[in-house]
């Protein structure tokens, strides 16, 4: 049978279409020959490497799908899906991409499809199509769409010294494991400074530095994978970061007790030891060298303890004055002054150490200071000898001379020269003794002869006297400490509960606290 391309000049077939079965078609037809398949009932056309019906639906498709990911905002994944055409039907003019609800059709082989969604496994199909039909639809096929991660969920910010702890929640990662948790600073909206990446793409918080002093921060958080960066959070609560500076201070603990003389036969009785004494504008206590200020920060809290005096030295099983209370400022204390010695019942009592050591008496020796802060107590011969003092130590005794309190320090933190620490004068029986000791300046107590002793003097640290006394108590009460503190007149103090004191107006470039109770915290702003 002759075969010519159609339409075609004279031939055997007359022009028409050849015809016949499948097996009879030409085994080398040219490019653009057709012939009608009886067998399939398709007209069919030579495309130089194949026959194809041009006159059939297109035929079933495959299709392969991958995951689009990059750049595609979290709460929408995309597929690519990709159709390779059957090739027992007709030649496909379209594809339809086909997911769930959501589909796409063009005349491209590959079709983006665009789901609402979360990242996760979905199933694709779809079909061909051309003028004479739709094809069957192409068998599923599932695949892993991701995005870029979910925004995190915004914590809060927590000053930290000079620092501020940021936190946040880890929501989705979009289906691909996280490359970069990032932090980022604002002022009044505007990015302020470089942002932070967290130390590990599973942190929820992370320390931000390097912020500058005295602003007011809020900060947002984004998350980064492979296919891109998250929307930020929301922004944390405003945080002002602290503005350091520098205190002066002047801390005194609670002054000693005086001793008691309780004898018939006549006795003596050794004056307090004053509180211990730092300072850092003049000289501290015991002979030791001024302070260094300490710098400090707004919006920290700093404790303070002003410490108690001790009691004088009692009668009838109480055998001893007791030491002063400590007082302390942030990491500078101050040990109470040490008890005065005495007599009592026939037996004699020593003084105690302390910031300054308590007298002897009754041929006692006074007990030691502390370095840094007071000096030792006088030593006792026959009468009392007097408490050491900040600034000295405490005289000893002569033949017949109560032994007066050493000589407290003399420092104008406060805008004016005050005396402070001052130690307490002996005394006891007049039998013993012509004279009573003086209290050194800085509030020392005198002694007394025959009688109750001066206590030492509320808010010095001043040691107490010794006295002698048939009732109670012959030694007075130590003095009570302070804190004092110095600061530039820019800041302004609170001083929190369970502390008394006051702040001064602003006076040659300064403010100063002054604290005379209690326990508690200091801050600044």
């Amino acid at each position: 049978m002759a075969f010519n391309q159609f339409p075609a000049a004279a031939s055997s077939s007359g022009g028409r279409i050849p015809s016949g079965s499948t097996a009879a078609r030409p085994a080398s037809p040219a490019l653009g020959d057709q012939y009608y398949d009886g067998d399939l009932g398709f007209l069919l056309i030579w495309d130089g490497t194949k026959w194809l019906p041009c006159s059939a639906p297109a035929a079933q498709p495959t299709i392969a799908v991958t995951d689009v990911g990059t750049g595609v905002a979290y709460g929408t994944v995309q597929g690519s899906v990709a159709f390779t055409e059957g090739l027992s039907g007709g030649k496909a003019a379209g594809f339809t991409g086909i997911q769930s609800s959501y589909t796409t059709t063009g005349t491209s082989s590959t079709q983006v499809v665009t789901i609402t969604g979360t990242p996760g496994s979905y199933a694709f199909s779809g079909t061909a199509y051309n003028g004479f039909g739709t094809s069957p639809q192409a068998l599923s096929v599932s695949q892993t769409l991701t995005s870029i991660p979910q925004a995190p969920t915004i914590g809060t910010a927590i000053l930290s010294g000079s620092d501020v702890l940021v936190s946040w929640t880890l929501n989705s990662n979009g289906g691909k494991n996280l490359s970069a948790i990032t932090v980022t600073p604002y002022l009044n909206g505007v990015t302020a400074g470089s942002t932070q990446n967290a130390s590990t793409t599973s942190s929820t918080s992370m320390t931000f530095t390097g912020l500058t002093a005295g602003s007011a921060y809020t900060f947002k958080v984004k998350t980064t994978n492979a296919n891109g960066t998250s929307l930020e959070s929301s922004a944390t609560n405003s945080v002002t970061i602290p503005v350091s500076f520098t205190v002066d201070f002047l801390v005194v603990a609670g002054g000693g007790g005086g001793g008691n003389d309780y004898y018939s036969g006549g006795r003596a009785s050794g004056g307090g030891g004053a509180g211990g004494l730092r300072c850092s504008v003049q000289a501290t206590g015991g002979g030791g060298t001024v302070q260094s200020a300490l710098t400090n920060i707004t919006l920290t809290n700093y404790a303070v303890t002003v410490g108690a005096g001790g009691t004088g030295m009692g009668v009838g099983g109480v055998q001893t004055a007791t030491s002063g209370s400590s007082s302390s400022y942030s990491s500078i204390s101050t040990v109470g002054g040490g008890g005065g010695g005495g007599h009592d019942t026939g037996a004699n009592n020593a003084g105690l150490s302390g910031g300054s050591g308590g007298a002897g008496a009754n041929s006692t020796n006074g007990a030691a200071g502390t370095a840094n802060e007071g000096y030792k107590g006088g030593d006792s011969g026959t009468p009392g000898a007097g408490g050491g003092g900040a600034g000295a130590a405490g005289t000893n005794t002569g033949s017949s001379t109560n032994g007066n309190g050493g000589i407290g320090i003399s420092t104008n933190i406060s805008g004016t020269s005050t005396y402070y620490a001052g130690g307490g004068g002996g005394g006891g029986s007049g039998a013993w003794s012509g004279s009573s000791g003086s209290g050194g300046n800085g509030g020392g107590g005198n002694g007394a002869i025959n009688a109750l002793a001066s206590d030492g003097t509320a808010n010095t640290g001043g040691g107490a006297g010794g006295g002698r006394n048939t009732g109670s108590r012959g030694g007075g009460n130590g003095g009570s400490g302070i804190v004092i503190l110095r600061y530039p007149d820019t800041r302004t103090i609170t001083i929190g509960s369970g502390l008394t004191g006051s702040e001064s107006a602003a006076s040659g470039g300064y403010k100063r606290a002054t604290i005379t109770a209690g326990t508690g915290n200091v801050s600044w702003v």
